[in-house]
């Protein structure tokens, strides 16, 4: 499928997912004038937090414990390349609600040292883990860590896989503590939202998503994130750019959501996190196919002196 005809099959899918939605929501105040990304003052609408709702909706759009499009068979098929095995221990950041540790033991059978930056998603993530089958729950742990001050136990891991978790941390620190946890010859997968020019949180484009996804402004370019990898000594091996595939999967994920408000009408709660969900994504999908961020992969391999 080329993007033209899914950009406008997304913007078709999400009107009808406020329309089902919102039916649920007709007798509340909850959410008024959603659909243009105004509540009724005329701010622009926040997203809560991690609440019960919005984490129910982020499972039925990407799979259980994940918050990112393709949920587990994307993750298996970014872990694929490190060659992992049951020898391995890999450097997990991010961990969603606990579906990416759980599935990398699962799926590879690889010791998982999980961290999460966000308070209430590592403590989802530890109680999903400690209720997993003893053979995932002995081999995964869940622990949070300081993004502004990273610290990751030293040479410890084989590889690492970064999810989405940079951020607007300050840089430097956060790929010197990734680099600093690898053995030898270790290996990193990252996958990071960029923007390659500065981000203007004035910008009626991008305030609203910024609120809304709960972001700073200060993304950093992939550029910069390329060299940072290089002076810490590693070897770039691929940096692929995944915006459209990103997308695709987006838009598999709402189009399965569409069908299931088509079929059962939702709670008011759950339709309110529904509409916010689908209003982030609509101002994230614009953003991405405007060119003003990119979701970029890096595979980078560290020499024998690393850490």
């Amino acid at each position: 499928m080329r993007l033209p005809p899914l950009k406008a099959w997304f913007r078709h899918a999400l009107t009808r997912t406020r329309q089902q939605a919102g039916e649920a929501l007709a007798q509340t105040d909850a959410l008024p004038n959603l659909a243009d990304g105004q509540d009724a003052q005329g701010a622009t609408a926040v997203a809560p937090h991690w609440t019960a709702s919005r984490l129910a909706i982020e499972s039925q759009l990407w799979g259980d414990g994940y918050l990112f499009p393709g949920g587990g068979a994307e993750l298996a098929r970014l872990a694929r390349p490190l060659g992992l095995s049951s020898a391995s221990t890999v450097l997990l950041l991010g961990t969603g609600t606990g579906g990416p540790p759980a599935s990398l033991v699962q799926d590879f059978g690889v010791w998982v040292v999980a961290h999460e930056a966000d308070p209430v998603l590592c403590q989802h993530s530890a109680d999903r883990i400690a209720r997993a089958p003893r053979a995932v729950a002995k081999r995964a742990t869940v622990a949070g860590f300081d993004s502004l001050a990273p610290m990751f136990r030293p040479r410890y891991c084989n590889h690492a896989i970064v999810m989405d978790t940079l951020r607007d941390a300050p840089l430097e620190p956060m790929l010197a503590a990734v680099t600093s946890a690898l053995k030898p010859h270790g290996q990193i997968v990252m996958v990071e939202l960029v923007a390659d020019q500065p981000l203007n949180p004035a910008d009626p484009a991008i305030a609203p998503w910024l609120r809304l996804e709960g972001r700073g402004p200060a993304l950093h370019s992939a550029l910069a994130i390329s060299r940072g990898l290089s002076r810490l000594g590693l070897d770039v091996r691929v940096e692929e750019d995944l915006t459209e595939h990103h997308i695709k999967l987006a838009l598999t994920g709402w189009h399965d959501m569409v069908l299931r408000l088509a079929a059962n009408r939702p709670p008011a709660d759950q339709a309110a996190a529904v509409v916010m969900e689908a209003e982030m994504w609509t101002r994230r999908m614009r953003l991405l196919q405007s060119g003003k961020l990119r979701l970029i992969r890096w595979h980078a391999f560290a020499g024998a002196a690393a850490g």
